[in-house]
């Protein structure tokens, strides 16, 4: 694909988006940018809620594991929709019940002060770099195929990237997320299905001819009960979905943002369980996606490239097939990223306004401002992390930071975990420190279970270990009763 090409389409794209963020958000107060005035229909926020757990990241990564995961990672998603439930009857009720802008001040209420700030603390330092690492990726890709041809530098890829995520933002926030986000959800979704029909094609394929391809491709395993100590091991997979789910959605203020704009906790509850069973099924197309493509290597000679995440641009772009499927790409790939990095923009600036600087007792001008300055400082602080990695220039970098994003996930999950389930007082000021410890244990745990457990790695589980080590630390730290 050209230059020319690529920009025309993102242009295309943004066009329509700017339209409808504006729509959406002309009126918007603070209200409207924290929690849409809670006037959101459920059935959009469900299906904006789609493209919101899929971002740019697992467009381009997810088609590419087949070859070393197959398709265990529906085993991990099985256990997304069980944590849906999950959120959806326990959770909801309860945030809906406190009426809540920020999820973060359950915390105040629940411990006190320090566990309000080391749950917003913990957030903000997980999703900014979250976010950071996958505007980073996608900054990548249009280097490769915009800003390099045309000779321009890195630094002005970034800023025109986070420019444009700041900008459809910036005025309406949750209010106009829900709605950017099921443009963006429906271009993510047309865009795999027409890729997945044009290589079928390509393949001589008719529909029950390309489900029989996938279903006896030995890339299609789903199950993995035999090893306990392999990574796609069943139980391994399952639990952590459940934990992550619950701890990544239900605990991330940039998904709750969505969730809690509905009506009601019941509407909201509707659209948790819709879209967590939707999500199932455009995982299952993205991984359909990557046996086609495989096969598709495998009988025109094409080889493979090193890396699995290169498979998708490399065969969409490469003018394999006709145009459309390279431009396909090209939106399925812009509306996945910038939906996550949106919605992470607009959670990151209300955790920090809300649970960080504080809004009590100030004035609704006040607050529009504060909010306003904070949306900015967290662009610029978002393009300066992706700049970083720029520079670092390792992909072991990018590997690290998502191992840290789950690990500050933990002691969030501890902390909710212990204050719903007990009614126990802890000694708040030092759970701070709890909340720092439990990580650097599990880090210790992980480095060494091989060693201590007869080869067993551990993998997405060390959430729950984490979460663990979290509830046991407060167990510590509760405050007897004076009778």
């Amino acid at each position: 694909m050209s230059p020319i090409l690529v920009l025309v389409t993102i242009a295309a794209y943004f066009a329509i988006l700017f339209a409808i963020s504006y729509i959406a958000g002309r009126k918007a107060d603070n209200q409207g940018f924290f929690v849409g005035n809670r006037k959101s229909p459920w059935y959009i926020v469900a299906f904006a809620m789609i493209g919101s757990s899929i971002s740019g990241v697992t467009f381009v990564s997810v088609p590419g594991m087949v070859a070393t995961s197959n398709f265990a990672y529906l085993q991990m998603v099985l256990g997304f929709v069980a944590g849906q439930f999950i959120i959806a009857f326990v959770l909801i009720p309860l945030f809906y019940k406190m009426n809540l802008v920020s999820i973060y001040e359950y915390l105040e209420e629940r411990f006190g002060a320090s566990s309000y700030r080391t749950g917003a603390w913990f957030f903000f330092i997980s999703k900014m770099l979250g976010a950071a690492v996958r505007l980073f990726l996608v900054c990548l890709t249009l280097q490769l195929l915009v800003f390099d041809p045309l000779q321009l530098p890195f630094i002005l890829n970034v800023i025109a990237t986070v420019a444009l995520v700041w900008l459809y933002t910036f005025r309406g926030g949750v209010k106009s997320l829900i709605w950017t986000d099921s443009l963006k959800t429906f271009c993510l979704v047309v865009s795999v299905v027409l890729c997945i029909y044009y290589i079928s094609s390509d393949l001589k394929l008719n529909f029950s001819g390309m489900v029989a391809s996938i279903t006896k491709s030995d890339l299609s395993k789903l199950f993995f009960f035999d090893d306990i100590n392999d990574k796609r091991y069943f139980f391994k997979q399952f639990l952590a979905g459940i934990f992550t789910m619950i701890a990544m959605t239900g605990l991330d203020q940039d998904m709750m943002q969505r969730n809690l704009s509905c009506k009601n906790f019941k509407d909201s509850q509707k659209n948790m369980i819709t879209s967590g069973i939707s999500q199932f099924f455009v995982i299952l197309l993205f991984l359909m996606l990557g046996v086609l493509l495989y096969t598709y290597t495998a009988q025109n000679g094409i080889a493979n490239p090193a890396k699995s995440d290169e498979l998708f641009p490399m065969i969409a772009t490469g003018n394999y097939f006709p145009i459309i499927v390279g431009i396909l790409f090209i939106i399925g790939l812009i509306s996945s990223a910038y939906s996550a990095a949106g919605s992470a923009l607009t959670a990151l600036t209300t955790s920090f306004t809300v649970d960080i600087l504080g809004t009590k007792g100030k004035a609704e001008g006040e607050i529009v401002k504060i909010r306003k300055r904070v949306h900015v400082g967290m662009a610029v602080v978002m393009g300066l992390v992706i700049l970083v990695f720029n520079m670092l220039n390792n992909t072991s970098v990018i590997d690290a930071v998502y191992i840290l994003a789950s690990y500050t996930y933990g002691p969030i999950l501890g902390l909710f975990a212990f204050g719903i389930f007990t009614k126990k007082q802890v000694r708040d000021k030092y759970i701070p420190l709890v909340a720092i410890i439990s990580p650097i244990l599990c880090f210790i745990l992980q480095k060494n279970s091989e060693a201590w457990f007869n080869g067993y790695a551990f993998s997405y589980e060390l959430l729950i270990f984490n979460a663990f080590f979290t509830f046991v630390g407060l167990s510590l730290m509760i405050v007897k009763d004076k009778k």
